[in-house]
């Protein structure tokens, strides 16, 4: 799998990278099955949180033996069982360490601030609590996950190595907000979401379901390879994430086995063709509206 420099950190990043949000409703063993064939395919990059249940321990369980193989990020911000409110700088703390305890590791690679509003940010204090993380070796790298103007003022404090955000054909903000931003400053750049909840998949949905708003978006994006077969059009969600300048890394949470593996072998095709990437711009561009924003 093609590896991308990860900006400034000297990292060089799988291309492809898992997500461990899904993983908490999976059993061990197939959290093992899977994570170990990824690493054996060449995946070397795992993105989690602390407030995804067990995943950080199920991570840590199936491969802390393996560590050595692979970047290891986090998220944190939100208390998540640790007595205290969210982004209170102890709270902040206390979880960081709970996550090296359950990743059973003595350090993350990056551990990214988790949606963490403008005006928390503006306070300084969870910058702090992350910079002191860093000065004290328990992550390499500190960076901010989310979307938005909040996105953008994290961006411009120059305080982060590392962005994660909402990038895919139903969430497009990012391309012209943030990641220019981002690039100036040689952060890294992870996309989520970037197959879009797969949304497309679902004949309704509802207002409380987690791929409501990027159904409702490609229902008015009406885009013409949404009527090709499945497979085709993951391919094509995929690639032209993967395709948007700057973008090193896109995560996939999945629960299937097989299926990184068959995503490895889309991303593997290479860059989405230009015209098709145009075309796909084009119609965000007459078609979203001022509310379209990135989802957090």
């Amino acid at each position: 799998m093609e590896l991308r420099n990860y900006g400034n950190t000297g990292m060089k990043v799988s291309t492809l990278g898992f997500g461990g949000s899904e993983i908490r409703d999976a059993s061990k063993a197939d959290v093992e099955l899977l994570l170990n064939r990824a690493l054996d395919a060449g995946l070397n990059m795992i993105d989690t949180a602390e407030c995804y249940g067990d995943s950080e321990e199920k991570i840590g369980d199936v491969l802390g033996h393996r560590r050595q193989e692979y970047f290891l990020f986090t998220k944190c911000g939100h208390a998540a069982g640790v007595n205290g409110p969210d982004w209170d700088a102890k709270v902040l703390a206390q979880t960081i360490d709970r996550s090296l305890k359950r990743l059973r590791t003595d350090y993350v690679d990056v551990v990214h601030l988790h949606s963490c509003s403008e005006e928390v940010l503006r306070q300084g204090e969870v910058i702090e609590v992350l910079q002191r993380a860093k000065e004290a070796g328990k992550t390499r790298f500190i960076g901010y996950s989310g979307d938005t103007t909040d996105a953008l003022y994290a961006i411009q404090t120059g305080a982060f190595d590392s962005l994660e955000t909402s990038l895919n054909i139903a969430d497009q903000e990012a391309i012209e907000l943030t990641l220019p931003e981002a690039r100036k400053r040689n952060m890294g750049i992870i996309a989520k979401r970037p197959i879009a909840n797969v949304a497309w998949m679902y004949d309704k949905v509802t207002e409380e379901d987690y791929a409501y708003h990027y159904w409702k978006r490609l229902k008015e994006l009406k885009y013409d390879f949404l009527a090709e077969d499945a497979e085709r059009v993951v391919e094509i969600a995929l690639r032209f994430t993967l395709s948007t300048e700057g973008v090193d890394t896109a995560i996939v949470g999945t629960v299937k086995p097989d299926r990184w593996l068959q995503n490895a072998e889309l991303v593997a095709k290479g860059p989405l063709e230009q015209g098709l990437y145009d075309a796909i711009r084009e119609r965000w561009k007459e078609v979203a509206g001022s509310d379209w924003t990135g989802r957090i």
